[in-house]
């Protein structure tokens, strides 16, 4: 469990899950909107099944991030990088630009409907 106590681990971890939760509907769209097609663009729908692991995960990583930004002090020298201040004002705004997103790709099977109609 040790891995996932640093803030920058976990946060990457979700974004990875994130999009593995949407790859199987973003990957396809994004594909057709950009003129590529064909008949193997039905094999990226072979993730689908894992999707929930996917989420499921995502969701893990990005409390554990949001845990280890905002509830648990850090543990650091003085001359260490995340002593200073700016550090974790980053960390956080980067925290929160990417949640949104992520959270967005999570739900994209039932946002991306809405659009075909």
């Amino acid at each position: 469990m040790r891995l996932f106590l640093n803030s920058k681990t976990a946060l990457i971890a979700g974004g990875l899950a994130g999009i593995g939760a949407s790859a199987c509907c973003i990957g396809p769209l994004l594909l057709l909107s950009l003129g590529i097609g064909g008949a193997w663009i039905a094999h990226l729908t072979v993730l689908e099944p894992y999707r929930p692991v996917f989420i499921v995960l995502g969701l893990l990583f990005l409390g554990l991030a949001f845990r280890r930004l905002y509830l648990v002090a850090p543990a650091c020298d003085a001359q260490a990088a995340c002593a200073a201040n700016r550090v974790p004002k980053m960390q956080r705004l980067i925290f929160w630009i990417f949640t949104p997103l992520l959270l967005g790709l999570m739900a994209s099977p039932w946002w991306i409907p809405l659009f075909y109609h």
